[in-house]
């Protein structure tokens, strides 16, 4: 690996979710780095998926002062995942740069079978318990069957989320103020603004530029923009006119300029917004 890179003295971006670790990006990473940061991209938050990924994640982000990492299970990656695994990532969480546990949450779309979504929604539990042990938000993953806007995924979460909250606040837990974000959200206004009522951000991802997407820009255009955290979900979902490419930090910035325009604002007010709701959230400004 190489040098690390700096943060821009202009920097105003941060994309909140980004899998750099991935395979996608081992020939030129360094390169995707350093257009990032000519982009203005100051933060980037790499979130793990399993054991393996945990272990990448943690040595890139070792490597480089502007990354910082997340671990945890993904909902699709929870089989075979025992009592040992979960205090694995207890532990990986003390790590000085991790920020939040993640990616973890619920997936429909991929796993079928009231068995095996039952495990994912236990896996969930133990992982959200983990946070509030250790004080780090966390990363939400959903998805509906079918990819629908709404349904039992956003139900089910919702319940997971409004019970786990309730517990922090009745424990006056400082998590309780802001618990983490719905990464990637391509749910109904509703959820949105339920999760934003538990003190949830909302991740915003390239989707909201594609042609049949209109539903998730109205619902982005009515949510508070102090709410919203700019992500690329990198190498996935890369935005128009990038469509079709491997994605790459550096994008989040046409995925701002879409969110400029349904808010009615200006491009630098959505990087100055969502980077200072990611610094809050995450608590990472004086880490670089």
């Amino acid at each position: 690996m190489g040098g690390p890179i700096g943060v821009s003295a202009t920097a105003e971006f941060a994309d909140t979710h980004c899998h750099l670790d991935m395979a996608a990006f081992d020939a030129d990473r360094e390169a995707v780095l350093e257009r990032a940061a000519r982009a203005g991209i100051g933060r980037i938050l790499v979130p793990s998926t399993n054991r393996a990924s945990a272990s990448r994640v943690l040595a890139l982000v070792e490597d480089h002062s502007a990354l910082f990492a997340a671990v945890g299970f993904h909902p699709t990656e929870l089989e075979g995942v025992d009592d040992a695994a979960m205090h694995e990532v207890e532990h990986l969480a003390t790590h000085p740069k991790v920020v939040a546990i993640g990616e973890i949450g619920l997936d429909y779309y991929w796993v079928q079978g009231s068995a095996a979504r039952a495990r994912q929604r236990v896996g969930l539990q133990a992982q959200l318990e983990i946070a509030a042990r250790v004080g780090r938000p966390v990363i939400l993953h959903m998805r509906e069957e079918s990819d629908a806007e709404t349904g039992t995924c956003a139900a089910d979460l919702m319940v997971i989320l409004e019970e786990w909250v309730r517990s922090l606040r009745a424990h006056a837990a400082e998590l309780a103020v802001q618990p983490g974000v719905l990464h990637s959200f391509s749910g109904s206004k509703e959820i949105a603004l339920r999760a934003i009522g538990l003190g949830f951000r909302i991740g915003i991802t390239g989707p909201i530029t594609y042609k049949n997407a209109e539903k998730r820009r109205q619902v982005i255009a009515n949510l508070p923009l102090d709410k919203l955290l700019l992500e690329t979900d990198a190498p996935f979902l890369a935005p128009v006119p990038r469509r079709g490419q491997r994605n790459e930090p550096a994008f989040v910035t046409i995925i701002a300029d879409r969110i400029a325009e349904l808010q009615s604002c200006a491009p630098d007010e959505v990087a100055a917004v969502t980077s200072a709701s990611a610094e809050q959230l995450f608590a990472w400004g004086g880490s670089s």
